[in-house]
C-alpha cells in the first residue's frame, strides 16, 4: 500500500503513528460514541415516544364540543402565575388535549387543557421533557454550552478516528473475508477485530456526514459560521434551530437569539418591544381577539406537524404560524394579520443554498429526509457503530496488561509534511481540534520526556 511504502514517509505516517493516533482518539471518543448511538436512536423516534408519554393526559380529554381556543389559552394563562402566552400547538389529532406553552422568567411551561372543560390536565417545565432530555444529552450533555463544545471536539477527533481507521484497515491483499465481511466463525480477539475493522468501515461514510451535519448547531462551529454568513451580507432573522445552549423561550417563540445570550438577556426580550410587563400585558390585551381567527386560518393551511402558532412581538403586529416537521424541507411559515388574513408565506426553497443544504443535512441526520428509509439506516447504522465501539473496548482490554495502558509505541519516523498540512487545515477548519492539537504539541515539549504516552 502506498501509505505505508518506504518512500512515503516524507509526506505521510507510517503504520505505527496511524495506530498511536487511532488508539488515543479512541480512547477519547469512543464513550462518547457510544452515548450519541444510544440518544440519537432514541430522538429518532421523539413523536412516537412523546405521543406514548402523553397518552394519559390526552385519554383524560372530555367528550363533547371544544370551548374557544382563546379560552383555552386563558386557562393555561390562569394556571401559571406571572406567565404570559408564547405559544399554541396545533392539535394533530381529534381527542387531543391542547397544548399551550407559557413563558414565566427565564423557563417554559407546558400546559395541556382540556378543551371541552378548560380544566387543567398537567403542567410541565418543557426542558425536562423527553425530548427536550434526549436533545440536551446528545448535544450539550445537560450542561449547556461547555457541553456543546466537548460535543464538538469529540465530534472533531472522532473525524480523525475515522480517517486513521480507514487508512489502517486499508486492504494489503487476500480476500473479502476480514477486510468487506466480519469472520464471525472465529474466536476471541481475531472475531472481535472484525467486528470494530469491517463495521467501521461500512460506517465510516454515515458517521462523518452525520458529524459534520451536527456542526452548524454546535456551539462554538455554529457561532463562527452565523458570523461569517452575517459579515458577507445576510443576517438571518429567525434561526432554524438552536446554536448551542439558546433559551429554551427563544426557540420556541421564534425571537431571534444571538449564540451564547444568556438566559437574563432572553428574559429581558419577554417585553416583546418594549416597556416590560406594562407593555407584554398590553401586547396580550391585544392578541386576545386574534387568536381564535389565527387558529382556523392554521387549520386551513395544515402545516405538517408540530405547527406552532406564536402571537405578534408587539401589540398590532402579526402572528405567526410555524410548522416544525423533523423533516426541514417541509417547514414552511407564514405571517398572519389579527384576522385571520395571510400576509406572508416563507418556505423552505427560499432560503439560500447554504440554509438548504444544512437543513437537508440535519433532516438526514434525524432520520426523516427520506421516510422509513433514512429512519432504518440510522438505526443501522447507529446499531453498527456501537458494536464496533464496545468491540474496540473489547480488543483493548484482551490485550492491556493489568495497571497499564498500553499504548501503540512511538514511532522514531517523521509524522510526514502532507499529514502535517491537512492536520493544519483540519485544525483550522475544526477549531477544537486546532486548540487540542496545539495543546498535546505545548504538552509533548514541556512533558513528553517524563510522560511517554503524551509523546
Amino acid at each position: 500500500m502506498a501509505f505505508f511504502s518506504s518512500r512515503s514517509h516524507v509526506l505521510w505516517p507510517d503504520r505505527t503513528t496511524l495506530w498511536r493516533w487511532h488508539f488515543f482518539a479512541g480512547l477519547f471518543c469512543l464513550p462518547f460514541v457510544i452515548m450519541l448511538c444510544v440518544t440519537g436512536s432514541l430522538y429518532l423516534f421523539k413523536p412516537q415516544i412523546e405521543t406514548f408519554l402523553d397518552r394519559d393526559i390526552d385519554h383524560a380529554v372530555s367528550d363533547g364540543l371544544p370551548r374557544s381556543v382563546s379560552n383555552q389559552r386563558d386557562a393555561a394563562l390562569a394556571a401559571v402565575e406571572g406567565g404570559h402566552f408564547l405559544a399554541l400547538e396545533m392539535p394533530s389529532r381529534k381527542k387531543q388535549a391542547t397544548r399551550v406553552l407559557v413563558a414565566h422568567g427565564t423557563d417554559v411551561a407546558r400546559v395541556y387543557i382540556d378543551p371541552v372543560t378548560l380544566r387543567v390536565l398537567a403542567c410541565r417545565d418543557e426542558q425536562t421533557r423527553f425530548e427536550r432530555l434526549v436533545f440536551r444529552l446528545h448535544g450539550q450533555l445537560l450542561i449547556g454550552n461547555w457541553g456543546s463544545v466537548i460535543m464538538e471536539m469529540v465530534a472533531s477527533w472522532t473525524i480523525v478516528l475515522v480517517v486513521t481507521g480507514l487508512l489502517l484497515w486499508w486492504p494489503r491483499g487476500g480476500g473479502a473475508q476480514g477486510s468487506f465481511v466480519p469472520r464471525l466463525r472465529l474466536a476471541g480477539r481475531p472475531f472481535w477485530r472484525d467486528l470494530h475493522a469491517v463495521g467501521g468501515m461500512w460506517v465510516s461514510l454515515v458517521l462523518v456526514l452525520f458529524l459534520v451535519s451536527g456542526l452548524p448547531w454546535s456551539f462554538v462551529w455554529g457561532s463562527a459560521f452565523s458570523a461569517v454568513e452575517s459579515r458577507i451580507g445576510r443576517l438571518v432573522a429567525i434561526q432554524d434551530g438552536e446554536i448551542g445552549a439558546v433559551p429554551i423561550a427563544a426557540t420556541l417563540s421564534g425571537h431571534a437569539a444571538m449564540p451564547g445570550m444568556s438566559d437574563a438577556e432572553m428574559a429581558s426580550m419577554d417585553g416583546a418591544g418594549g416597556n416590560g410587563s406594562d407593555s407584554r400585558r398590553q401586547t396580550e390585551r391585544a392578541s386576545h381577539s386574534g387568536l381564535d381567527a389565527v387558529f382556523v386560518t392554521a387549520q386551513h393551511l395544515a402545516f405538517p406537524a408540530p405547527v406552532l402558532v406564536t402571537p405578534p412581538a408587539s401589540a398590532g403586529g402579526e402572528w405567526h404560524i410555524r410548522s416544525d416537521a423533523q423533516n426541514r424541507p417541509r417547514r414552511i411559515e407564514a405571517s398572519v394579520t389579527a384576522g385571520g388574513a395571510v400576509t406572508h408565506i416563507a418556505r423552505f426553497a427560499d432560503k439560500t443554498f447554504s440554509d438548504r443544504l444544512i437543513g437537508y443535512g440535519v433532516a438526514f441526520h434525524e432520520g426523516h429526509l427520506f421516510g422509513v428509509l433514512n429512519l432504518a439506516l440510522n438505526l443501522l447504522v447507529a446499531f453498527v457503530l456501537t458494536l464496533a465501539s464496545v468491540a474496540a473496548l473489547v480488543i483493548w482490554l484482551k490485550r492491556r496488561r493489568p495497571g497499564h495502558l498500553d499504548a501503540p509505541r512511538v514511532s522514531p519516523r517523521p509524522v510526514g509534511a502532507a499529514a502535517l498540512v491537512v492536520m493544519v487545515v483540519l485544525g483550522i477548519l475544526l477549531p477544537e481540534l486546532g486548540a487540542s492539537l496545539l495543546l498535546l504539541v505545548l504538552a509533548n515539549a514541556l512533558f513528553g520526556r517524563r510522560f511517554s504516552a503524551l509523546r
